[in-house]
């Protein structure tokens, strides 16, 4: 391998995945991986999407809570409105296509 070689790899380093506790039901933190933030527009409201990090690779859970960032406080809420729900799962999947597209042309 080449010099000119091992720079491009070195370029391609991924950023840290951003990695938050929840607990459950029982009080037990279980840990998640932070795959996407966003606002919704129009709104202040700020959502993230989190996976969990020891879920199957198979797996396609993806979970949305909207928060609220208080110094180094993160609250995390469920979206339990319809129509809230709605705006952030196709927020989601414009951002997804998106990031589908750039994929594809960077190739």
């Amino acid at each position: 391998m080449s010099q000119k070689d091992q720079g491009s790899n070195q370029e391609q380093v991924l950023e840290e995945p951003e990695i938050i506790y929840i607990p459950d039901d029982e009080g037990n933190e279980e840990e998640f991986e932070v795959i996407m933030k966003f606002e919704v527009d129009g709104s202040d409201n700020k959502y993230m999407m989190v996976v969990p990090v020891d879920a199957d690779e198979e797996s396609d859970e993806v979970y949305a809570f909207r928060y609220e960032e208080d110094g180094d406080d993160l609250q995390l809420y469920t979206i339990e409105d319809e129509d809230e729900w709605n705006i952030v799962e196709e927020t989601f999947n414009t951002l997804m296509d998106e990031f589908d597209e750039d994929e594809e042309e960077s190739k």
